[in-house]
């Protein structure tokens, strides 16, 4: 493996085709303003550097991203690579993660809109998240202590798993498909419309009018607060350990809770069964 240590690259393509090179304290970036560093790479690992230009690894086999700063002016980070492994690295820059496979990120500052679009076989692993429509489409993704701020995240998500994650969003996990949520907070309006086989487990749910128009929703031992008109149109199994506001509308299914406000059935199609106390 080629080692390059303190220098700064600014040429367009400046590692076009690499197979086997390691940079340490290095800077891509410069008045060259070139783009795409390393396209068409293989086993690129990049330590302590500078990354302040766009579209650096495209299409890409085998990157390992240490200890960096991926600027607001590094977009489209990575887009069409496989097997990555990012940590203790800031990714700035919109559109950072799209149509990747076998990515696993820890440790991270993401603050990047339209992170993960098409991806597959993404995890992520402590650290904090801020973006716009994250991870939309993606298949097979795991989140673990991730601290996630953001609308519409989780969008047309298949296969999922979530754990002790802290989720500020809205218009969450919609349309998607498969997901386990479990000892995660969850704090967002109109979460899950539209899921399908979408399961929460020892969860803090808040905001209104959540989980609605659902198929083979469930959840086990959550807590539901500020959370009104809930349910609606949704084949539902669910144990609430708190009171709700209000429960609509309940298709199918079966809903314990300690106490409702109020129970609304003005559709003949709400047959959901429902015990309170």
């Amino acid at each position: 493996m080629k080692e390059i240590t303190g220098k700064s690259f600014d040429e367009e393509r400046a590692f076009y085709g690499c197979d086997g090179i390691r940079l340490t304290s290095c800077a891509i970036d410069g008045p060259l303003d070139g783009e795409s560093a390393f396209k068409e790479g293989k086993r690129i690992w990049v330590k302590d550097s500078l990354l302040n230009l766009r579209y650096p690894f495209w299409h890409d086999k085998g990157v390992k991203i240490e200890g960096c700063d991926m600027t607001e002016n590094c977009r489209a980070a990575l887009w069409y690579s496989t097997d990555i492994t990012v940590q203790n690295t800031k990714m700035h820059g919109i559109k950072a993660l799209r149509e990747c496979r076998c990515a696993d990120v820890s440790d991270c500052d993401i603050l990047s809109p339209e992170f993960g679009w098409f991806s597959r076989d993404v995890s992520i692993r402590g650290g904090k998240a801020e973006s716009e429509y994250f991870l939309l489409k993606a298949k097979n993704i795991r989140l673990e202590g991730v601290d996630f701020t953001g609308k519409y995240s989780f969008q047309y998500v298949t296969e999922g798993y979530l754990n002790g994650c802290r989720l500020t969003t809205k218009d969450a996990f919609w349309h998607s498909k498969n997901v386990t949520v479990e000892n995660c907070m969850v704090n967002g309006e109109y979460l899950g419309w539209y899921s399908q086989n979408l399961t929460f487990i020892n969860c803090d749910i808040s905001g209104t009018q959540p989980l609605c128009y659902c198929k083979g929703l469930r959840l086990i031992n959550c807590r539901m607060t500020n959370a009104d008109l809930c349910f609606e149109k949704s084949d539902v199994q669910a144990e609430i350990t708190t009171p709700l506001i209000s429960i609509k509308n309940a298709y199918s299914g079966r809903i314990t809770a300690p106490a409702a406000g109020e129970i609304i059935k003005d559709n003949p199609r709400a047959k959901a069964e429902i015990i309170l106390g």
